[in-house]
């Protein structure tokens, strides 16, 4: 136990990606491997502490801030084994979506489908929810097969496909059930993609709306209010040409190729692994709200959105995102049991914004917009027992495993409570 105490520090600053979150928790851990963080979670719980865990910190929200413990879980990390009759891989909870790229592909496997941001943890990207985008593919949470976690006694529990009821509320948990350790996740047969870019007028997106999405296994696009909208996200679009009311037009397909010779790297037109198609990331920090809508009310809520901008917020310039996510069983997804069209505002990090996103809030929620659990959002408990109808037995299931709510803090206390 000496060398945990030793490992503990205090007085650390943490700072998410976006830097809209810091603060200061009483103790910081970043345990070297399981039994350490057996060790510093249950003195934590033993001294009544509330203990978080972070990953990379790109959630805009607060949900890790914590007064008492909080833990990297990033020593914890790497695929831990493979079964390709199954298409199944486990992994460490601070495994980055990053490295399952060349050791599912080794095994002859594949993630089934991921974001354009491949550098959060997976435990992480799995207890919020994140996805990628296709109309018949759904997230890294609806994914999941089986967890291991430390729950609120210290205990360490098993979850599989053999209660379904708690394995669905261990899905997409903000981590209010417990410390993960372990997860499994159902993936793909190796495969290749084949990238097509394009930059059509809003107009034409509008008219093929109801048929590009289930027409691609990957379809997505960022509609840019003004010419200066792409730039903000280093998107590459051709020399000359205006972008207002136009789109960056991402679809992926999938290809039949042979390697070396059949991989090619020209933008937007590339072809290669699933995984090296996949991630583009961002060089400039900035924060995001994120709502998930019915697919069927997709067109009228994102027609509203554009009307709000153009109408009120001319100079908010960032591209809005637009995908399609396939519905799953997770009790807090945003998919639960319903497939959408998810609508991601961007904004400048450090500026007053808030009353740009209250307004893009009031526009989704006749909607029955749901929440990205990484990103900014408006959610009350009262929303949220009109949006998940399931949210009773998911809080059932959370004081089951932590009776005294130590994993919960300021900000999932009022949701989860």
């Amino acid at each position: 136990m000496s060398g945990i105490r030793t490992g503990l520090k205090r007085g650390i600053v943490w700072q998410n990606w976006g830097e809209n979150q810091v603060f200061s928790p009483a103790q910081y851990a970043e345990p070297s491997n399981e039994a350490e963080l057996l060790a510093v979670v249950r003195r934590a719980i033993a001294e009544g502490l509330s203990v978080r865990v972070a990953g990379t910190g790109h959630s805009s929200t607060p949900l890790v801030q914590t007064g008492g413990l909080l833990l990297s879980l990033k020593h914890l990390s790497g695929v831990t084994g493979t079964d390709v009759t199954r298409r199944r891989a486990r992994a460490l909870a601070g495994t980055p979506i990053s490295a399952f790229g060349d050791a599912l592909w080794e095994a002859g496997l594949a993630l089934s489908n991921q974001g354009d941001i491949d550098k959060q943890t997976i435990a992480g990207a799995i207890a919020t929810g994140t996805h990628g985008s296709g109309s018949g593919l759904a997230s890294f949470s609806a994914a999941v097969r089986y967890v291991r976690l430390i729950d609120g006694n210290g205990d360490v529990v098993e979850i599989g496909e053999d209660d379904l009821d708690v394995l669905r509320a261990a899905q997409v948990s903000l981590g209010s059930l417990g410390v993960v350790i372990e997860v499994e996740l159902e993936v793909s047969p190796k495969y290749h993609l084949r990238e097509t870019i394009t930059y059509p007028h809003v107009d034409e997106l509008i008219s093929g709306w109801d048929v590009n999405p289930d027409a691609h296994r990957h379809f997505s696009f960022l509609w840019c209010p003004t010419d200066g909208g792409a730039e903000l996200f280093e998107l590459p679009t051709p020399a000359g040409r205006p972008m207002a009311d136009r789109a960056y037009t991402k679809v992926y397909d999938l290809a039949e190729i042979r390697e070396p010779e059949g991989i090619d790297t020209t933008e937007g037109h590339r072809a290669d692994r699933s995984y090296r198609i996949y991630p583009d990331g961002f060089g400039r920090i900035f924060n995001e709200l994120e709502y998930f809508v019915p697919r069927e009310q997709g067109l009228d809520a994102f027609r509203e959105i554009r009307e709000l901008i153009h109408r009120k917020y001319p100079n908010e310039t960032y591209p809005v995102e637009v995908r399609w996510v396939a519905a799953d069983d997770a009790y807090l997804s945003q998919q639960y049991r319903r497939d959408n069209t998810v609508i991601t505002i961007t904004v400048t990090a450090g500026t007053d914004y808030w009353g740009y996103l209250s307004d893009v809030d009031a526009v989704l929620q006749p909607y029955n917009a749901r929440p990205h659990w990484g990103k900014l959002h408006f959610t009350t408990r009262a929303r949220m027992e009109q949006m998940f109808p399931e949210l009773d037995r998911f809080i059932g299931i959370r004081k089951q495993f932590d009776p005294r709510g130590l994993f919960l803090n300021d900000h999932l206390r009022p949701l989860l409570g």
